[in-house]
């Protein structure tokens, strides 16, 4: 067996929050933000990337769960476990680290969808920040 397909079958075992986990050690490891890198490969695409209109909205967004009301905790558990599919102690553990350093709800969602999980999750007691892609 090719080492690329060893790889995708170890990947494609981890869950959610080991996912995002492997992503973020990527980036501190080789120094770019995936949200960056995937701008830099659309753009050539779009012919050249220099005639991009900068001002265009995005389509999809990065949902950042940015603080936690430590008092609303099992709330915003609640929203996190029904957006993401998380089991509770997944959810859970995402929830926590949030309360130290914004995490990363959901990689990419459609503005709809992001706006409609920003409003559950304020109204939870979270603060969300949506960040263009």
């Amino acid at each position: 067996m090719s080492k690329t397909k060893e790889l995708v079958e170890a990947l494609s075992k981890l869950s959610v929050m080991e996912m995002s986990e492997l992503k973020t050690a990527l980036e501190d490891t080789w120094g770019v933000k995936a949200a960056a890198a995937a701008v830099a490969v659309a753009a050539p695409a779009a012919g050249g990337g220099a005639a991009a209109a900068p001002e265009a909205e995005s389509s999809d967004y990065q949902v950042i769960l940015s603080k936690v009301a430590v008092d609303k905790k099992i709330g915003i558990i609640k929203v996190v476990r029904e957006a993401t599919g998380l089991g509770l102690k997944e959810a859970k553990e995402l929830v926590e680290a949030a309360e130290a350093a914004p995490k990363v709800l959901k990689e990419t969602a459609p503005k709809a969808e992001a706006d409609e999980l920003k409003k559950k999750l304020e109204a939870a007691g979270a603060q969300v920040t949506l960040k263009g892609l």
